[in-house]
């Protein structure tokens, strides 16, 4: 769920050779490659989200276990994107590209076997790899291509096409398990199905696709991509981190047990609507991030914090209330405002650090985000254990509404920064 783009990375060699030996047409076709190989790793990241309800009644799980399925992708991600997130760099993005889709094409076959739950809990961290690898690289490239098919063009097709595949890509993957799960004899096969074939083809596209980083006699000495602050700042810093926490949270939340509340604290049994919850909630944030992009960072922090507030309250009244099309609204506005939210993180950190500092300082904030996504879907998970799904709902949402007062405390102009 990265957002970052390459001119915000640290530390860059960006060679333009390797982008002047392909034509601009090659560049032109690469960049829909990339943007098909991108969009299906992150949407095949979100199938399981509409299937939780159906592992769990025939495997006998809990709701925390399904928070710990989730807790173990983020973990996965966390881990990659310290170890290889930054490499493609000097390796190169197709280097980088190809054995993160290959992780993903592995996950899928995983959820292929006759999975029990350590195949399920194995196949999520692998997929949790791939998708670490993947989100900086594939936006990295994405940009080299688009600068390589129109290098005076602005940056708006680069912007819209890359935030549509992450954020929108999440939000699709979800929609079609669910519609499938919906309407197959083999809700657990077939949506795993058509992700092989569209991993296996994006991984044929990449292959097709023009190297835009030109190969290094000699390569800088390999070191994980630990996070750190930046020097001075350190509020607008902190506020920064808070918010990708906050906002993460909700991803989290919703990519875990939404389908849970949608099938039993709001009484809808279809898959297809849990997949389109949450298909409209990270669709929401695609758009959300897509029309605020010319906001200044500050704006859309106090934007973000705003809308996802509201949403959050009107979330668990919707919960109280077991009221469908309320929850579905106050989630578009909750995932509205936690994409504007995570997209004035990046540029609040970008803009912060120095040049030298910028990769190990979103290192630190996607490490963070993430951090809130396996936190508050395990948080969740082990309230459930005491109090039921709205109770957890509630107190959840008054921990994420500190941390939003927070957010907006420090991120507030200050007269001597």
């Amino acid at each position: 769920m990265s957002t970052q783009t390459p001119r915000v990375m640290a530390g860059l060699h960006w060679s333009s050779s390797g982008e002047r030996s392909a034509s601009p047409a090659r560049h032109h076709a690469g960049f829909w490659f990339i943007a098909l190989a991108f969009v299906s790793a992150m949407a095949f990241s979100t199938v399981p989200a509409p299937l939780y309800s159906l592992y769990q009644a025939r495997d006998g799980f809990s709701t925390f276990m399904i928070t710990v399925i989730f807790a173990v992708y983020a973990l996965g991600v966390m881990i990659s994107l310290v170890l290889a997130g930054h490499i493609s760099d000097w390796v190169g993005r197709k280097t980088i590209l190809v054995p993160a889709l290959g992780l993903e094409l592995v996950a899928a076959v995983l959820f292929l076997t006759t999975p029990n739950l350590a195949i399920l809990l194995g196949a999520r961290f692998v997929s949790g790899l791939g998708i670490g690898m993947l989100t900086a690289t594939a936006t990295a490239h994405l940009h080299d291509l688009h600068r390589g098919h129109r290098a005076d063009a602005s940056d708006r097709r680069f912007e819209v096409v890359s935030t549509a595949a992450n954020i929108g890509g999440l939000g699709l993957g979800a929609l079609v398990s669910g519609v499938l799960a919906e309407h197959v004899s083999s809700p657990l096969r077939t949506p795993y199905i058509v992700f092989v074939v569209l991993l296996a083809l994006s991984i044929v596209a990449v292959m097709f696709t023009p190297e835009t980083v030109e190969e290094r006699t000699v390569r800088p000495v390999y070191r994980p991509q630990l996070p750190t602050s930046t020097h001075g700042a350190r509020a607008q810093y902190l506020a920064a981190v808070a918010a990708g926490f906050a906002s993460f949270a909700v991803f989290g939340v919703f990519t875990s047990v939404a389908p849970a509340f949608v099938g039993g604290v709001l009484h809808e049994p279809s898959r297809t609507v849990a997949g389109l919850v949450v298909f409209a909630v990270f669709g929401a944030a695609a758009v959300a991030q897509t029309v605020t992009g010319s906001l200044g960072t500050t704006t859309k922090l106090a934007l973000g914090v705003g809308a996802q507030a509201v949403g959050l309250v009107a979330l668990v009244v919707s919960m109280h209330q077991a009221t469908m099309p309320l929850f579905v609204v106050a989630g578009m506005v909750t995932g509205a405002g936690a994409g504007m939210l995570f997209k004035s993180a990046v540029g609040g950190v970008a803009g912060l650090a120095a040049p030298a500092q910028r990769g190990a300082a979103l290192a630190g904030l996607f490490l963070i985000a993430y951090v809130g996504m396996s936190v508050s879907a395990l948080s969740f998970g082990l309230l459930t254990q005491q109090v039921s799904s709205v109770t957890a709902m509630t107190w959840l949402t008054a921990v994420i509404l500190v941390v939003l007062a927070g957010v907006a405390a420090l991120g507030r102009p200050r007269a001597n920064a």
